[in-house]
């Protein structure tokens, strides 16, 4: 069998070359890691083990099943109930998805879902006719669909039926409070997971008169802010695949160094993580499986582009000795994963660089050790800017020290690590770890993330990506 290091120099080749290096070296990678093979690459062998780690979830459970988004449905309808709630009319596309695990994107094809709090394990749907398929080979007691957006009355092509001439559009508001209305919701109390504005009221008040709105969208986000142990073991799996692209991508930089570009990395890193997850990932082709899955490099850049939080330019630079190169990447399986980023320095480095790069890694030290349940958000995010202050990186200080992760394509959810979030840390509560500094004039950005998860009596970081020199400082 060709060597590891043969497979990463296969990478740099043709597009079709490339794929089938990213494939074969999946495989050496996932064999080594269950002791079919021979021992891993350079990179792998410096991963760290931690024994606090959650059990990932075992290959096979590519997606939470049915019965877990049924459980959390009647956990919501339980919680709205004990509110006086009669039915809960979902709207979001996160929400949607994680009361029900029917994968599916809305953009303006604005669709619902329908939870009658004294109904245990029934979904009524409203959607556009393009995702019925999708609805109804899911979980679905009914589904009533308009044509597409924007709706026109009386149209429904796939029907055949087409009315003659300019028929009125209509209101898709409208449009489902009726379908409410005539399932006897008149009078009713209607949770919604939004707050609406004053002309949707209106809207509201004309069709269902005497109903009530009653908001519980802080019930939804509680229930996805504090993970439960089938969430964190999925994400847990998801790191392990975060830890084997992050060894290639850290190797692909050792055998191609400055013969390539920060486009070229992501590229390859995506490839070689979509190769790699897919062999574990049970799937037919029909919808409900591999859903929710994603491996992404877009953002891996070099240079003074690292030095821009959020820069707007396009990454396609070459990397080159003396310089910094961030590398990006987003991992998601069954909607579970996050972010996991790591800088590196090409040798030489600079004095600003080993600084920087030593306050970085001092905080995100101190995050894992000072989050735990019961400390406040916003202590954290106090001791960490204090330490930077500290260490005179203030000018280079651009935003909080972290943020909740989500699920389901949700990279942001409260609470924040920040000074302004006065929130109580709490089991089951996850958050980014990227305590970044930029020096625009020297073209230096540092900003490493994981994801870590609360346990009982500590937070852990979700992955086995060591922060340390011998794993950033490369000499090519």
């Amino acid at each position: 069998m060709p060597s590891r290091r043969t497979f990463v120099r296969q990478m740099g080749m043709g597009l079709a070359a490339s794929s089938v290096a990213a494939e074969a070296l999946a495989a050496e990678s996932l064999a080594a890691e269950r002791g079919l093979a021979g021992r891993p690459g350079d990179s792998d062998r410096l991963l760290v083990e931690n024994p606090h780690h959650p059990a990932p979830a075992p290959v096979g459970t590519d997606r939470l099943p049915l019965a877990w988004y049924r459980a959390q449905s009647r956990r919501l309808r339980e919680q709205a109930r004990a509110r006086g709630v009669d039915a809960i009319l979902l709207q979001s596309d996160v929400n949607l998805v994680y009361f029900t695990g029917c994968f599916r994107g809305s953009g303006e094809r604005t669709t619902w879902a329908l939870l009658p709090t004294n109904e245990a394990d029934t979904v009524y749907w409203f959607s556009p006719a393009i995702d019925r398929d999708l609805i109804t080979s899911w979980w679905c007691t009914e589904n009533t669909y308009y044509f597409c957006y924007p709706h026109a009355e009386g149209a429904f092509p796939n029907r055949g039926e087409l009315p003659a001439g300019r028929t009125p559009r209509v209101d898709l508001w409208a449009w489902v409070l009726q379908h409410l209305a005539d399932r006897g919701l008149g009078g009713k109390v209607i949770g919604l997971d939004r707050e609406l504005v004053p002309s949707a009221q209106r809207t509201f008040d004309r069709i269902l008169p005497g109903a009530t709105a009653a908001d519980v969208s802080d019930l939804c986000l509680r229930m996805q802010v504090i993970k439960t142990p089938e969430e964190i073991a999925l994400t847990q799996r998801a790191y392990r695949y975060f830890d084997r692209v992050h060894a290639f991508a850290r190797d692909y930089l050792l055998e191609h160094g400055p013969r390539t570009t920060d486009y070229q990395v992501g590229q390859a890193l995506s490839q070689f993580g979509i190769n790699l997850m897919m062999r574990d990932v049970k799937r037919d082709g029909r919808p409900h499986s591999a859903v929710g899955m994603e491996v992404t490099g877009h953002y891996v850049r070099t240079g003074v582009a690292t030095a821009y939080p959020h820069p707007n330019q396009f990454f396609h630079a070459p990397i080159r000795r003396g310089q910094p190169v961030y590398v990006n990447c987003d991992i998601l399986l069954g909607g579970y994963g996050g972010e996991g980023y790591r800088n590196y320095v090409l040798l030489p480095s600079t004095p600003a660089h080993d600084r920087m790069w030593q306050v970085v890694a001092d905080t995100v030290q101190m995050i894992v050790e000072e989050v735990k349940p019961g400390v406040t958000c916003s202590d954290v995010a106090r001791k960490v800017h204090a330490y930077q202050i500290r260490q005179g990186m203030q000018e280079y200080i651009y935003h909080r020290p972290g943020h909740g992760q989500g699920q389901n394509f949700v990279g942001h959810q409260p609470p924040f690590l920040a000074l302004g979030d006065h929130s109580v840390i709490e089991e089951g509560m996850t958050f980014s770890v990227e305590p970044g500094l930029y020096d625009e004039r020297h073209g230096i950005g540092i900003n490493p993330s994981d994801r870590l998860v609360v346990l009982k009596d500590r937070a852990v970081l979700m992955s086995r990506i060591p922060f340390t020199k011998e794993w950033s400082y490369l000499k090519v």
